[in-house]
């Protein structure tokens, strides 16, 4: 009879580890920016853009507590969100409200590719259906889709501003303001 080692017995590695993390913290930076900007975005609109931003805020928020509850699974500190963003550009009208949704679903769904590229099953299906989600909300916004949401992220520009050409990638959220 052969002497066999024994079994070891530990947690199973969680799949893709330290990437997991990291996608899953870009996905929630960029919901900690969305629900910023749609508290921006849904003070200047009206009726039904209005409760259509509402919507998408609680619906962000939703998305920032679930992220928030994985990465904390996972044992990693979600990062903070910030007490205020650089936007894009400015908002003072209905048409720069509608056009900042649009690039803050854009840049969510940019975010959430990061999952789907892991090779965890689940993470990779949640990201999927995030950048769906985020996907359609642009498409409700912008009145039209993108060929490759999160992909062609299209560059921001205020609205009215005259085009360039194709999107170019955009970064997963806007930048943190750091004012004193």
């Amino acid at each position: 009879m052969s002497a066999r080692p024994a079994a070891r017995r530990s947690a199973p590695a969680r799949a893709d580890g330290p990437a997991a993390v990291a996608a899953l913290q870009a996905a929630l930076a960029a919901e900690n920016s969305a629900v910023y900007g749609y508290g921006v975005a849904g003070a200047h609109l009206a009726g039904g853009k209005r409760a259509a931003a509402v919507r998408s805020w609680v619906a962000h928020q939703n998305a920032r507590d679930a992220l928030t509850a994985m990465l904390a699974v996972r044992g990693a500190q979600p990062v903070a969100a910030a007490a205020a963003y650089e936007l894009p550009f400015t908002v003072h009208t209905s048409a720069a409200a509608v056009a900042l949704a649009t690039v803050l679903e854009d840049r969510v769904s940019a975010a959430y590719l990061g999952l789907v590229g892991l090779s965890d099953p689940a993470l990779r299906a949640f990201g999927a259906r995030a950048v769906r989600t985020a996907a359609l909300r642009a498409a409700a916004w912008r009145g039209s889709t993108l060929a490759f949401p999160g992909l062609d992220v299209p560059a921001s520009r205020e609205p009215g501003a005259p085009t360039t050409g194709h999107g170019t990638a955009a970064p997963a959220s806007p930048t943190p303001s750091h004012s004193s």
